[in-house]
């Protein structure tokens, strides 16, 4: 999935210059979060951000300048329990944005008898199905064109870490060093030790492991990968030195 980034920079309102617009094979333009289109042709920054594009497919989003995160239709994310109360959760994404609102039933499955029982503090791995920045942002731990969950759900046990939402978008881009993102620190990671992982659109990952520190140790490798900037050969150095002593 390789992804070119352009150095442009958008203003809320500002139109993406007409060089910058990439193309599918089929011709078509998938316009991601910060952006809406304006008919036929016209392609406007809903936030201020630094323009991404993804040539291959024909993809373009923007990266918010502030590293914050606005939620969009699609978005995978992480989630918390924040209070519940009759037939909603409400869960927050990041520190900043308002709480997102999850139906007690929008999980595979559920009934009124079968619903999973949340409590505050709780963490979910859910995916955004409303998001306006006139309403409140919705979330569901089902794909709706499946009515399964997909990997979507509570997530029990495991830790949960912050980074940036880019970075976070990098970890989901793919695994190998033949994407732009080049990122290899899980393909690392697990090549020396079992974990699981779940990656939030909105600068959240959760972990889980064998034990606390093995935890504690992935958790820390990809803050200092996020914060750092490390290249390939320096992720696979780290991540050895990182889990020194944790591998089996």
């Amino acid at each position: 999935m390789a992804a070119d980034t352009a150095d442009t920079v958008l203003l809320p309102g500002e139109q993406v210059p007409g060089n910058e617009l990439p193309r599918s094979k089929k011709g078509t333009v998938a316009i991601g979060p910060g952006l809406y289109n304006i008919p036929p042709t016209t392609v406007c920054a809903t936030t201020s951000g630094v323009l991404q594009t993804d040539k291959r497919r024909g993809g373009l989003w923007l990266e918010p300048s502030r590293g914050r995160y606005q939620p969009a239709v699609g978005d995978r994310v992480i989630a918390q329990v924040q209070r519940s109360g009759g037939e909603q959760y409400s869960c927050s994404l990041t520190p900043h944005t308002p709480y997102a609102l999850l139906d007690n039933l929008a999980f595979e499955g559920a009934s009124k008898k079968t619903r999973p029982k949340l409590e505050v503090g709780d963490v979910v791995y859910a995916r955004v199905s409303k998001a306006s920045r006139y309403e409140d942002t919705e979330i569901e731990c089902v794909q709706p064109s499946s009515g399964k969950a997909e990997g979507l759900g509570p997530l029990r046990d495991g830790m949960v870490f912050s980074i940036s939402p880019g970075f976070a978008r990098r970890l989901m881009m793919g695994m190998n060093e033949k994407t732009k993102g080049g990122l290899v620190v899980l393909e690392e990671v697990g090549e020396k030790m079992r974990f699981e992982v779940a990656i939030g659109r909105n600068g959240k990952v959760w972990i889980d492991g064998d034990s606390t520190k093995a935890i504690i140790a992935i958790g820390r490798l990809l803050r200092k990968c996020d914060e750092e900037g490390w290249d390939v050969e320096t992720q696979r150095q780290m991540a050895k030195r990182e889990l020194k002593g944790l591998v089996n």
